[in-house]
C-alpha cells in the first residue's frame, strides 16, 4: 500500500501514519540543512571583484530551502492534527454554529 492509498484526508501527498510523517520530517530536515549549507557555500564562492556571480544558483537554493520549510510545516501540522484527533474534512464547531472564530 502506498502513501497515497493510506491517506484518508484526500491529500495524496501526506500519509495518515504519524511514524511515516515523522520519518519524512527527519529526512526533509536533513535535506534542509544540506540546502542551507549549499546557500552559504555559494555565497562564499561568489566574487564580485573578479566577476564571479552565482545569483541564479543562490536563488534556486533559497527556493529549495523555502520549499523544504513548507513541506516540513505541512507534515508537522498533519502530525499535530492526527494527535489532536481533528478531522480535516469537517468544519470546526465554531464554523458550524456560524462563528468564524
Amino acid at each position: 500500500m502506498t502513501r497515497e492509498d493510506e491517506s484518508k484526508s484526500g491529500d495524496k501527498r501526506l500519509s495518515d501514519d504519524v511514524r511515516v510523517l515523522e520519518a519524512e520530517v527527519a529526512q526533509l530536515n536533513l535535506e534542509l540543512e544540506k540546502t542551507k549549507q549549499d546557500v552559504r557555500r555559494l555565497r562564499d564562492e561568489e566574487d564580485p571583484a573578479n566577476g564571479v556571480y552565482l545569483h541564479k544558483e543562490i536563488f534556486q537554493a533559497q527556493q529549495d530551502k523555502l520549499r523544504l520549510d513548507v513541506e516540513i510545516q505541512f507534515r508537522t501540522n498533519k502530525i499535530n492534527r492526527i494527535n489532536l484527533g481533528i478531522e480535516e474534512l469537517e468544519p470546526s464547531a465554531g464554523v458550524k454554529s456560524g462563528f468564524l472564530f
